[in-house]
């Protein structure tokens, strides 16, 4: 198994791609298979967490670049920016992992919240997609419920 265990120097082509999802993304320890076929296992620094683009390397120099896969997300779409804000509110009080973009937000799928948008008179839409949600204020890192510890008692 290719033992992927640092961040590759800038500059380096990559010479593999390793698709995850945000969960493994976050995940420091982790068994995965390239896109190629090849078996790695991450062992990078808690804390670590990846992003679309981003390159690892192996003990024996192999330069893998990380690429967001597709996940089930809801997706709402709203050009009045009050409301999107205060869809964006009512999320993140739930400590939801969000993507925000010009008149867009999104978030992984979870009917009970689509349910809560649609209450505000938003709609919500399903949609497959790479999940690059907002990076934490605080540390950098992708966290909210069953992600890594978010820094506080509930």
């Amino acid at each position: 198994m290719i033992r992927l265990i640092r961040t590759a120097r800038p500059g380096v082509e990559p010479e593999a791609r390793l698709t995850l999802t945000l969960e493994q993304r976050v995940r420091s320890r982790l068994r995965a298979t390239l896109d190629d076929g090849r078996e790695v296992g991450l062992f990078l620094e808690r804390g670590s967490s990846l992003r679309d683009g981003d390159c690892l390397e192996s003990e024996a120099g192999l330069v893998v670049q990380i690429v967001a896969g597709d996940e089930l997300l809801s997706v709402v779409r709203c050009d009045d920016p009050l409301l999107l804000a205060r869809a964006c509110y009512h999320l993140g009080n739930r400590h939801v992992a969000l993507q925000i973009q010009p008149e867009r937000l999104s978030y992984l799928h979870d009917h009970v919240l689509d349910d809560m948008l649609r209450g505000l008179g938003l709609s919500v839409a399903l949609e497959h997609a790479p999940f690059e949600p907002e990076p934490g204020a605080y540390g950098g890192g992708h966290q909210g419920h069953g992600q890594p510890d978010h820094g506080h008692d509930h």
